[in-house]
């Protein structure tokens, strides 16, 4: 998720599914460079392409994400134990 642009394309799934179109609107990027970015989300398994008609709506999967959150809960106290004790220097 180091990519600005899918992190992007995320938050805009966030609000429902968009459109390849849709998606590419606020990036001056061309639709082949923003159907990539699309294509890695969706292999990762973050993102969901459909069909319907002629479009082919994105929409988010958020199951991954949260078994990433899930996953950083569990270590969440070790943490901030660690960031405590760097106040102490």
């Amino acid at each position: 998720m180091a990519n600005t642009t899918r992190r992007a394309i995320l938050a805009r799934l966030a609000d429902g599914e968009a459109t390849v179109n849709e998606l590419a609107k606020p990036f001056n990027m061309s639709l082949p460079a923003i159907s990539k970015h699309i294509k890695v989300l969706e292999r990762a398994g973050l993102i969901i392409q459909g069909q319907k008609a002629q479009f082919r709506p994105c929409t988010i999967d958020g199951s991954p994400l949260q078994e990433i959150s899930s996953w950083t809960e569990q270590y969440r106290h070790i943490w901030e134990a660690s960031f405590d004790r760097m106040d102490d220097y």
